[in-house]
């Protein structure tokens, strides 16, 4: 079949070489891809929030699948575009999609199906949310209600950082995303990520995976989108996923059914947990970045499988077959990420990595130019690799690095030290 995968960073890369090694696929195109997805796909420059243009070029070359990467797009009905074209398709509609896209929603939707998240409030004037805030006390967090790139979230540990939390997000620094605020409750625990597939009626936890989105060591320093991530996390046991389905995932899935906007696509939940139970942090419509790394690592090429089995509601007849691996990614990010960051510069040393089964570079952030792999993001690479233990997993990862000449590259050197 001829395979369309959307999106251009480490996540869409880690999809298309999952789904290349499945026999099912006979052509793959990623738009609009990048610098290491152009060695393993075509790529297509085209607006992937244009339904037109995505319908357009699954038209001339005869998709038969498609798989929706990031968020954005979703948010904006390219899968309501393709689907109405007559294409098979992964990922949530935009009605669907508004458990990311609105934090403010995802509270309703927790509201009315009992699922246990932290307690909150919504403002759209920032007088009324500081309001709030003197009277709560902190800690506290803010939040932006809608897409931000992963970046609409402040801590306010103290009261002054709530407050100029509220100034920040009002005062235009996530652009529309932050018309609105949510105002949570603190959780204390460990932060960790489970995924599951639905078709809308049935579901299949398909991973988990902790990430890092401090980004300095010992998780200091501003939130990134993520600086690297680890499968499976140890704290999400299959007694508390269990419970998670029971509680969270599953009452979701009946509400948004309920509602008349079944859910379709991969169901990322970050969840809270302490002392065995787990409490939603927030949802995600699509996979995560830099989780689906190490998730693909681990499922390989029966990830096309299941996201088929998901898109054509056969769910309930689906497997996910694990190896008893470990997966750990490390992200190379541009000197000053996540503040202002110099494109254009040269890596050297990526031919020197290995690539097999067991070690692979994910391009998050990269182009070709002049026949050299220059840095076009902040986060440019994925350093990932799989062992039968998360240290060895680790110690390959690191290992892969050491092959890297690139002086404006960063990273941390502590991944998967909470579980190690």
């Amino acid at each position: 079949m001829n395979i369309l995968i959307l999106g251009s960073g480490g996540r869409e890369h880690a999809l298309a070489w999952a789904v290349k090694q499945n026999p099912k696929c006979d052509r793959l195109i990623v738009a609009p891809g990048n610098a290491g997805i152009a060695r393993l796909a075509e790529c297509a420059d085209i607006d992937i929030m244009d339904g037109a243009a995505v319908t357009g070029l699954c038209a001339e070359n005869a998709i038969d699948f498609v798989i929706v990467g990031p968020e954005a797009p979703l948010a904006a009905g390219i899968a309501d575009a393709t689907r109405a074209a007559g294409i098979l398709t992964f990922g949530p509609s935009a009605a669907a999609a508004r458990l990311e896209a609105s934090k403010a929603f995802t509270k309703e939707i927790c509201d009315a199906c009992g699922a246990p998240t932290a307690a909150y409030a919504r403002f759209t004037e920032a007088a009324a949310a500081k309001d709030y805030i003197r009277r709560i006390g902190a800690p506290l967090v803010i939040k932006a209600d809608g897409l931000a790139a992963g970046k609409g979230v402040i801590m306010g540990m103290t009261e002054a950082e709530a407050l100029a939390g509220i100034d920040e997000i009002f005062g235009g620094a996530f652009g529309a995303a932050g018309a609105e605020v949510v105002i949570e409750e603190f959780m204390e625990g460990e932060e960790a990520s489970f995924f599951v597939l639905t078709d809308g009626i049935h579901a299949l936890p398909i991973g988990t995976a902790q990430d890092h989105k401090r980004v300095g060591d010992g998780d200091t320093g501003p939130n990134t989108g993520g600086m690297g991530a680890y499968s499976p996390a140890p704290v999400l046991s299959e007694a508390v996923a269990t419970r998670c389905m029971d509680e969270i995932i599953l009452p979701t899935i009946n509400e948004m059914a309920r509602r008349g906007t079944p859910y379709q696509g991969v169901l990322f939940a970050g969840l809270m947990i302490r002392d065995g139970q787990a409490r939603l942090v927030e949802y995600n419509c699509r996979f995560g970045d830099p989780e689906t790394q190490v998730l693909m690592m681990r499922l390989g090429a029966q990830a096309l499988d299941l996201l088929l089995a998901c898109a054509e509601g056969g769910l309930d007849a689906a497997k996910v077959n694990w190896a008893q691996d470990h997966a750990l990614t490390v992200v190379m990010a541009a000197k000053g990420y996540p503040g202002a960051y110099e494109k254009g510069t040269v890596i050297h040393g990526l031919a020197r990595i290995p690539e097999d089964s067991r070690h692979m570079t994910f391009h998050a952030g990269t182009a070709q130019k002049d026949g050299q792999i220059i840095a076009n993001g902040g986060r440019v690479l994925n350093i990932t690799a799989r062992g039968a233990t998360l240290a060895e997993a680790r110690n390959r990862a690191y290992a892969m690095i050491d092959h890297l000449n690139w002086p404006e590259g960063f990273c941390r050197s502590d991944i998967g030290w909470r579980a190690l």
